[in-house]
């Protein structure tokens, strides 16, 4: 059986799809060992892997607390600011030690497959030099700069006509533009790896033999995608640290407001959503992730605030879901059949927003509305059944789609060659 080396970072809502990913491979026999941040250790061991190693030097979170962030890309006031924060804190400017203690790993563990985080440059640099083959994962939408998909971040839903498309290709073409700002810099760490110059810096996904999108087609907006890349459905494993729950006896509606794992600035956010719920007069579940003590909001009577709850098992009773719009939450919430209010924070959190809204699942709101604002479109999905129905329709297709063991299928067919 095949030995994979996972090569990871706590981005939040990363974690347990890719993890998922893991365990479903140690599940089918073969063994897998994982090299990533320290605060993750606990869920990569209870994914399966063998063994678990820390960044040492390269950057990497010890807690998941606001204090520890490196990236800070939630001070970002635009798309173009996270990425520019990304691109200097953890994909290109770091990219020479991921890669040294990459290889230092692949030397030590001989993998057969390395697996990556989308961002981990460096990692795919150092498989790349040793000529191990890797993939990469996206744990979200496919948020490329190509013909047919918004610019990443934006919350654009898809281009209508030669405006719309002329739209899509002016603002990608930016995209692409700030993507090579660190080309000279990606360029050199691969000559000191004795590794060709590329072209453009999205190059680096070229040399993947596969891109695996851990979402469902049917959520993703169609798009003239690389041929590398494979769209292998939503991985739904809940977190480790997720505590026990118990389903609520009450006869009124029943709202899950669930926010970011990691720190997003969000407290205020979280705040006002659970104060909608007051407005309402609805019983709510209230998560607030590792990041937020539950003790710093004040929740309405008929609202609880915990923690962490194992949000598929919550929202099997739900009536609506109030989130930022990360990937996870709203794949569970879609096949749950949940209709969606979101709030988006950053990061790919508007363009899943967009994709819910142009779907009919749910509807969008700013991330600064008043508790007024939120009540009033969580009344919406609350009393028209349509949103429910473009929940349901696309949540059914998602639940195929991960069960599916697309991920599966392809990272063996990687270890067989």
């Amino acid at each position: 059986m095949g030995h994979y080396l996972f090569t990871m970072w706590d981005g939040g809502g990363n974690l347990p799809p890719e993890l998922t990913v893991a365990r479903q491979l140690v599940e089918a026999g073969h063994a897998v060992s994982v090299l990533g941040d320290p605060v993750l250790a606990p869920d990569a061991l209870a994914a399966g892997a063998r063994e678990v190693r820390a960044w040492i030097d390269a950057p990497h979170h010890v807690t998941r607390r606001a204090e520890d962030d490196y990236t800070r890309d939630w001070a970002q006031r635009t798309p173009m600011g996270v990425l520019a924060a990304l691109m200097d804190t953890l994909i290109v400017g770091p990219a020479p030690t991921f890669a040294a203690e990459t290889s230092a790993a692949i030397a030590d563990l001989q993998p057969d497959v390395l697996v990556s985080s989308f961002p981990l440059f460096g990692a795919m640099l150092a498989a790349e030099a040793r000529e191990v083959p890797f993939a990469v994962l996206v744990p979200n939408i496919v948020a490329l700069p190509v013909d047919g998909m918004p610019p990443y971040g934006t919350g654009l839903r898809p281009p209508r006509g030669r405006l719309g498309r002329t739209r899509d290709r002016t603002a990608n073409a930016l995209v692409e533009r700030l993507w090579n700002k660190g080309l000279p810099a990606l360029n050199e760490a691969r000559a000191a790896l004795d590794l060709a110059p590329l072209q453009r810096l999205l190059e680096q996904y070229d040399r993947a033999e596969r891109i695996l999108a851990l979402t469902s087609a049917a959520f993703d907006f169609p798009a003239v995608l690389p041929p590398n890349v494979r769209y292998v459905g939503p991985q739904l494993d809940e977190p480790s640290w997720v505590e026990p729950w118990t389903p609520p006896v009450d006869d009124r509606p029943f709202v899950l407001v669930a926010m970011s794992t990691t720190f997003m600035d969000h407290i205020d956010q979280l705040q006002r959503a659970t104060t909608a719920l007051g407005i309402l007069g609805v019983y709510g579940l209230v998560t607030t992730g590792p990041a937020v003590d539950p003790e710093a909001i004040e929740a309405p009577e008929g609202v609880v605030v915990v923690r962490s709850a194992p949000h598929r098992d919550v929202l099997a009773h739900a009536d609506a879901l109030v989130t930022h719009g990360g990937h996870g939450t709203v794949m569970k919430g879609l096949v749950a059949g949940v209709p969606i209010v979101c709030m988006p924070t950053g990061r790919d959190q508007p363009d899943n927003a967009a994709r819910i809204a142009h779907r009919g699942a749910g509807i969008k709101v700013s991330r600064n509305a008043s508790p007024a604002k939120i009540a009033s479109a969580l009344r919406k999905v609350l009393d028209d059944p349509s949103f429910k129905t473009a929940a349901t329709r696309l949540g059914e297709q998602a639940e195929v789609d991960a069960g599916s063991g697309a991920a599966l299928r392809e990272l063996e067919a990687l270890a067989s060659h």
